[in-house]
Protein backbone atom coordinates (compact mmCIF):
# COMPACT_ATOMS: atom_id res chain seq x y z
CA UNK A 1 0.00 0.00 0.00
CA UNK A 2 1.16 3.45 -0.52
CA UNK A 3 -0.32 6.69 0.68
CA UNK A 4 -0.52 9.74 -1.59
CA UNK A 5 -1.27 13.11 -0.49
CA UNK A 6 -0.38 16.92 -1.15
CA UNK A 7 0.87 16.96 2.61
CA UNK A 8 4.85 16.47 2.83
CA UNK A 9 4.34 17.38 -1.16
CA UNK A 10 3.37 15.16 -4.41
CA UNK A 11 5.60 14.10 -7.00
CA UNK A 12 4.10 12.74 -9.96
CA UNK A 13 6.97 10.64 -10.31
CA UNK A 14 7.41 8.85 -7.41
CA UNK A 15 3.79 7.48 -8.21
CA UNK A 16 4.61 6.53 -11.65
CA UNK A 17 7.42 4.86 -10.09
CA UNK A 18 5.54 3.19 -7.47
CA UNK A 19 3.28 1.49 -9.73
CA UNK A 20 5.47 0.42 -12.59
CA UNK A 21 8.71 -0.08 -11.19
CA UNK A 22 8.36 -1.37 -7.25
CA UNK A 23 4.57 -3.59 -8.02
CA UNK A 24 2.24 -1.34 -5.11
CA UNK A 25 -1.02 -1.98 -6.57
CA UNK A 26 -2.82 -0.26 -2.94
CA UNK A 27 -3.22 3.85 -3.18
CA UNK A 28 -4.16 5.45 -0.62
CA UNK A 29 -5.78 8.63 -1.09
CA UNK A 30 -8.71 11.43 -0.23
CA UNK A 31 -10.65 14.29 -1.48
CA UNK A 32 -9.01 16.28 0.99
CA UNK A 33 -5.80 15.81 -0.07
CA UNK A 34 -6.29 17.72 -3.35
CA UNK A 35 -4.31 15.39 -5.70
CA UNK A 36 -6.97 12.90 -7.29
CA UNK A 37 -7.01 14.35 -10.58
CA UNK A 38 -3.12 14.48 -10.11
CA UNK A 39 -3.09 10.75 -9.46
CA UNK A 40 -5.31 9.68 -12.33
CA UNK A 41 -2.48 11.51 -14.74
CA UNK A 42 0.00 9.31 -12.92
CA UNK A 43 -1.92 5.77 -12.76
CA UNK A 44 -2.93 6.22 -16.64
CA UNK A 45 1.38 6.56 -17.17
CA UNK A 46 2.22 3.81 -15.10
CA UNK A 47 0.03 1.34 -17.62
CA UNK A 48 -0.96 -0.52 -14.77
CA UNK A 49 -4.58 -1.90 -15.28
CA UNK A 50 -7.32 -0.65 -13.35
CA UNK A 51 -8.23 -4.17 -12.51
CA UNK A 52 -5.45 -5.00 -10.79
CA UNK A 53 -5.74 -1.62 -8.52
CA UNK A 54 -7.09 -1.02 -5.08
CA UNK A 55 -7.65 2.36 -4.75
CA UNK A 56 -8.50 4.13 -1.58
CA UNK A 57 -10.22 7.50 -1.17
CA UNK A 58 -12.17 9.62 1.74
CA UNK A 59 -15.23 11.90 2.15
CA UNK A 60 -14.70 14.76 4.24
CA UNK A 61 -17.62 15.73 6.93
CA UNK A 62 -19.40 18.03 4.84
CA UNK A 63 -20.02 15.38 2.16
CA UNK A 64 -21.59 12.69 5.23
CA UNK A 65 -25.65 12.50 4.35
CA UNK A 66 -26.88 9.38 1.96
CA UNK A 67 -27.03 11.91 -1.34
CA UNK A 68 -24.40 14.04 -0.12
CA UNK A 69 -21.95 10.99 0.19
CA UNK A 70 -23.24 9.55 -2.96
CA UNK A 71 -22.80 12.56 -4.95
CA UNK A 72 -18.94 12.50 -3.25
CA UNK A 73 -18.29 9.36 -4.69
CA UNK A 74 -18.98 9.83 -8.06
CA UNK A 75 -17.20 13.34 -8.17
CA UNK A 76 -13.81 11.38 -6.92
CA UNK A 77 -14.76 8.45 -9.54
CA UNK A 78 -14.59 11.48 -11.90
CA UNK A 79 -11.31 13.40 -10.92
CA UNK A 80 -9.81 9.65 -10.62
CA UNK A 81 -10.48 9.08 -13.90
CA UNK A 82 -12.12 5.09 -12.60
CA UNK A 83 -15.94 3.68 -12.99
CA UNK A 84 -15.64 2.16 -9.35
CA UNK A 85 -15.50 3.66 -6.13
CA UNK A 86 -18.76 6.07 -7.15
CA UNK A 87 -19.89 1.67 -7.50
CA UNK A 88 -18.05 1.11 -3.98
CA UNK A 89 -16.58 -2.17 -3.58
CA UNK A 90 -15.85 -1.62 -0.19
CA UNK A 91 -16.98 0.98 2.84
CA UNK A 92 -14.19 1.92 5.63
CA UNK A 93 -14.08 4.30 8.20
CA UNK A 94 -10.51 6.00 9.65
CA UNK A 95 -9.54 7.20 13.50
CA UNK A 96 -12.50 5.27 15.01
CA UNK A 97 -12.41 3.46 18.26
CA UNK A 98 -14.22 0.88 19.74
CA UNK A 99 -16.79 3.20 21.08
CA UNK A 100 -17.08 4.60 17.37
CA UNK A 101 -17.25 1.19 16.18
CA UNK A 102 -19.80 0.59 18.35
CA UNK A 103 -22.15 3.53 18.04
CA UNK A 104 -21.78 3.03 13.99
CA UNK A 105 -22.90 -0.88 14.89
CA UNK A 106 -26.09 0.47 17.27
CA UNK A 107 -27.36 3.40 14.96
CA UNK A 108 -26.60 1.99 11.70
CA UNK A 109 -26.57 -2.21 11.65
CA UNK A 110 -23.16 -2.10 9.43
CA UNK A 111 -19.95 -3.11 10.48
CA UNK A 112 -17.41 -1.20 8.27
CA UNK A 113 -14.82 -3.24 5.85
CA UNK A 114 -11.62 -1.10 7.19
CA UNK A 115 -10.78 0.81 10.25
CA UNK A 116 -7.66 3.18 9.33
CA UNK A 117 -5.62 4.42 12.48
CA UNK A 118 -2.16 5.88 13.43
CA UNK A 119 -0.52 2.67 14.50
CA UNK A 120 3.52 2.89 15.06
CA UNK A 121 6.09 1.72 17.66
CA UNK A 122 4.64 4.83 19.83
CA UNK A 123 1.08 3.80 19.37
CA UNK A 124 -0.14 0.55 19.66
CA UNK A 125 -3.73 0.01 19.92
CA UNK A 126 -4.20 -3.35 20.60
CA UNK A 127 -7.58 -3.65 22.25
CA UNK A 128 -9.08 -1.66 19.21
CA UNK A 129 -6.81 -4.79 17.02
CA UNK A 130 -8.54 -7.14 18.62
CA UNK A 131 -11.85 -5.57 18.32
CA UNK A 132 -11.37 -5.00 14.68
CA UNK A 133 -9.94 -8.68 13.80
CA UNK A 134 -13.34 -10.02 16.57
CA UNK A 135 -15.70 -8.49 13.80
CA UNK A 136 -13.88 -8.98 10.80
CA UNK A 137 -13.06 -5.41 10.14
CA UNK A 138 -9.21 -5.12 8.91
CA UNK A 139 -6.88 -3.21 9.95
CA UNK A 140 -5.06 -0.67 8.60
CA UNK A 141 -2.29 1.57 10.43
CA UNK A 142 -0.96 4.84 8.95
CA UNK A 143 1.89 6.98 10.37
CA UNK A 144 3.97 3.95 10.33
CA UNK A 145 7.33 5.79 11.54
CA UNK A 146 5.41 8.58 13.23
CA UNK A 147 6.09 10.82 10.91
CA UNK A 148 10.24 10.11 11.37
CA UNK A 149 10.20 10.52 15.01
CA UNK A 150 10.63 6.71 15.33
CA UNK A 151 13.98 6.82 13.08
CA UNK A 152 16.17 8.17 15.70
CA UNK A 153 15.45 6.07 18.19
CA UNK A 154 18.11 3.86 19.44
CA UNK A 155 16.46 0.86 19.97
CA UNK A 156 15.18 1.40 16.12
CA UNK A 157 18.50 2.75 14.89
CA UNK A 158 20.40 -0.64 16.96
CA UNK A 159 17.74 -2.71 15.08
CA UNK A 160 18.33 -1.72 11.98
CA UNK A 161 22.34 -2.26 12.17
CA UNK A 162 22.24 -5.42 13.57
CA UNK A 163 19.24 -6.92 10.35
CA UNK A 164 21.42 -4.63 8.05
CA UNK A 165 18.14 -2.96 6.91
CA UNK A 166 17.23 1.16 7.16
CA UNK A 167 14.94 2.45 10.10
CA UNK A 168 12.10 2.98 8.25
CA UNK A 169 12.03 -0.93 6.86
CA UNK A 170 12.74 -1.89 11.01
CA UNK A 171 9.20 -0.03 11.29
CA UNK A 172 7.54 -0.90 8.84
CA UNK A 173 8.25 -4.83 8.69
CA UNK A 174 7.36 -4.88 12.64
CA UNK A 175 3.95 -3.33 11.78
CA UNK A 176 2.99 -5.81 8.91
CA UNK A 177 4.61 -9.01 11.23
CA UNK A 178 2.07 -8.04 13.68
CA UNK A 179 -0.64 -8.38 11.14
CA UNK A 180 -1.41 -4.69 10.75
CA UNK A 181 -1.91 -3.34 6.82
CA UNK A 182 0.65 -0.66 6.75
CA UNK A 183 0.48 2.32 4.84
CA UNK A 184 3.77 4.19 3.79
CA UNK A 185 4.26 7.35 2.11
CA UNK A 186 7.38 9.03 0.22
CA UNK A 187 7.84 10.86 -2.45
CA UNK A 188 12.07 10.08 -2.89
CA UNK A 189 12.27 6.85 -5.16
CA UNK A 190 14.97 5.21 -3.02
CA UNK A 191 12.95 5.28 -0.04
CA UNK A 192 10.05 3.76 -1.72
CA UNK A 193 12.31 1.13 -3.05
CA UNK A 194 12.87 0.65 0.75
CA UNK A 195 9.38 0.31 1.34
CA UNK A 196 8.79 -3.10 -1.10
CA UNK A 197 12.20 -4.66 0.28
CA UNK A 198 10.62 -5.07 3.36
CA UNK A 199 9.11 -8.78 2.83
CA UNK A 200 12.91 -9.80 2.74
CA UNK A 201 13.52 -10.08 6.50
CA UNK A 202 11.63 -11.28 9.48
CA UNK A 203 12.50 -9.62 13.19
CA UNK A 204 13.10 -12.34 15.64
CA UNK A 205 10.07 -12.51 18.13
CA UNK A 206 12.60 -11.15 21.25
CA UNK A 207 12.78 -7.85 18.74
CA UNK A 208 9.16 -8.03 18.15
CA UNK A 209 8.81 -7.60 22.07
CA UNK A 210 11.76 -4.78 22.45
CA UNK A 211 9.38 -2.29 19.99
CA UNK A 212 6.32 -2.94 21.43
CA UNK A 213 8.02 -1.69 24.67
CA UNK A 214 8.21 1.51 22.89
CA UNK A 215 4.48 2.29 23.39
CA UNK A 216 3.86 5.44 25.48
CA UNK A 217 0.33 6.66 24.11
CA UNK A 218 2.00 9.22 21.51
CA UNK A 219 -0.02 10.65 18.82
CA UNK A 220 1.54 12.25 15.58
CA UNK A 221 -1.86 13.03 13.80
CA UNK A 222 -5.03 13.74 14.91
CA UNK A 223 -5.88 12.60 18.48
CA UNK A 224 -9.88 10.47 18.11
CA UNK A 225 -9.81 9.91 21.70
CA UNK A 226 -11.41 13.63 21.81
CA UNK A 227 -14.46 12.69 19.69
CA UNK A 228 -16.87 11.23 22.00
Amino acid sequence: MYRISYHGGYSHEAVVYALRDCGIRHIDTAKRYGCEEALAKAVAESRVPRDDLWITTKLWPYDYGYHSAKQACLASSARLGVDYLGLCHAIGVSNFLISHLEELKDDCGIVPHVNQVEFHPFQQPWDLVRYCQKEGIAFQGFCPLAKGQALSHPLILGLAEKYGRSASQICIGWSIQNGVITIPKSTNPQRIFEICQVFGFQLEEKDMALIGTLHDERHVSWDPTLVK
